[in-house]
């Protein structure tokens, strides 16, 4: 047994006593009022879901296990040379609660290696499937398609106890977790590249390994990898992608199916494709303004977008109230590789122009840019001019949080999601029950 996983079932015994302890005592404590508006609105903002991994404030943003993005990357673990934080180092800390050292990343990274072998059935799949098949369709039923191998299910069918079903989810999250950077590739390179296959670089991380896979063999591509695929990685359990994972594992369903589920929902307009949508904006900004505009330019065709009843793509969030700090550090490695490229300058000016605007239109709740305003403009920039592809980057990061979480779901023995839904007539007869009252 690896050290990781040795560490991980120490922790499961406590985390259930706590549990228990908090249902057993505080049980019927309140903690969220649903409203109608809730009801019909998405179920927006009722605290009834568990998430160990990572909480969204609306004030300070993302803190994957209480930690936010900037302490994260002064404190994970960095290869020597590399100005980004390994992602086996935050697989690590979100699975355990704990910070790693660089020795603890770099195992988690080796036996990802030994796990990462696509089996030849799945090759046959991909091959046979059109190669204008959107990406994200391919990357879905690929990680579907291993389902065959999961040792979950194999168990589950064979008989275990409930106690220990956290064992084979967390193979099968190792597992897959290792497979997606080749999955990623091979998708990128027969969509787009003609079907040419680069073998990964034993000396390289999982990060580092994407971009050597799409064909980008360059030092600070490897760690925009390392930064996009961090960020991305999770963003508390009420997401699509997170709940829907959270979800189906919830009925038993192996890490595949999960997966696969948590990525079909990604693949929403509202959702994981909200960063091409962005750029594709920005270039056509740039197109009618006739190159990098200048701030009174941009200002008003900012003001006719609003006021031709539109939005400003990459601006506000359903729960932050200030600048995504996904956003910010994606800044701040722009203005440290990029700071003269057209487009980050119109994203640079967007930012400075677009939050005041927004306050005075009056309609939008969060004036700040998303994580989704910058990420496109930087893949791009290295010659990821593929916007559909965007989102399996998106899909192979999230992994990474919702996976650790579905292990912890199994360890703790969270039981069938069902919450209970109501009609309309039930809610008019609630109503009415009041007004008498």
């Amino acid at each position: 047994m690896s050290a990781l996983k040795e560490k991980f079932q120490a922790k499961i015994g406590p985390m259930r006593e706590r549990y228990q302890k908090i249902l057993k005592e505080h049980g019927e404590m309140k903690i969220g009022d649903s409203t109608i508006a809730q009801t019909y609105g998405g179920m927006r903002s009722i605290k009834c879901m568990l998430w160990e991994t990572s909480a969204l404030d609306p004030n300070e943003g993302i803190r994957f296990r209480g930690f936010t993005i900037p302490e994260l990357q002064a404190k994970l673990p960095k290869l020597p040379g590399t100005g980004e934080p390994l992602p086996e180092g935050l697989f690590y800390l979100l699975l355990l609660g704990e910070i790693p050292t660089l020795e603890d990343a770099l195992a988690v990274g080796e036996d990802w290696k030994k796990r990462a072998q696509l089996p030849d059935y799945l090759l046959k799949v991909l091959d046979s499937l059109p190669q204008d098949l959107h990406p994200m369709t391919q990357f879905s039923l690929a990680i579907l398609a291993l389902q065959k191998d999961s040792k979950f299910a194999s168990q589950y069918r064979a008989g275990m106890h409930k106690l220990t079903y956290w064992d084979p989810m967390y193979e099968d999250v190792m597992d897959i977790i290792a497979k997606l950077p080749e999955i990623a590739a091979r998708i990128y390179m027969r969509c787009y590249k003609g079907a040419k296959y680069i073998a990964p670089d034993p000396k390289l991380d999982w990060a580092a390994n994407l971009a050597h896979q799409i064909g980008i063999d360059k030092p600070d591509f490897y760690d925009l990898m390392r930064l996009y695929l961090d960020i991305h990685s999770d963003h508390e359990g009420g997401n699509v992608s997170a709940h829907t994972c959270h979800l189906v594992g919830s009925a038993l369903s192996d890490a595949y199916y999960s997966l696969s589920a948590a990525m079909d929902g990604l693949a929403g307009p509202l959702h994981g494709l909200a960063n091409q949508e962005v750029l594709r904006w920005i270039m056509d900004t740039m197109k009618d303004l006739g190159g990098v505009p200048t701030k009174d330019q941009l200002t008003k065709y900012l003001w006719d977008t609003l006021n031709g009843g539109k939005v400003i793509p990459g601006y506000g969030h359903a729960v932050l109230r200030k600048t995504d700090p996904r956003y910010v550090a994606q800044r701040e490695f722009a203005l440290k590789h990029l700071p003269d490229y057209d487009m980050f300058k119109v994203v640079s000016d967007i930012y400075e122009v677009a939050p005041d605007i927004l306050l005075k239109h009056g309609k939008a709740k969060n004036p700040w840019p998303n994580v989704d305003a910058h990420s496109g403009v930087l893949l791009y920039y290295y010659g990821v001019t593929e916007y559909d592809f965007y989102t399996v980057f998106f899909g192979v990061s999230r992994a990474i949080g919702i996976l650790s979480q579905l292990i912890w779901s199994r360890a703790t023995g969270l039981p069938l999601e069902r919450p209970k839904s109501v009609t309309t007539e039930w809610i008019e007869a609630q109503i009415a029950a009041a007004a008498k009252a």
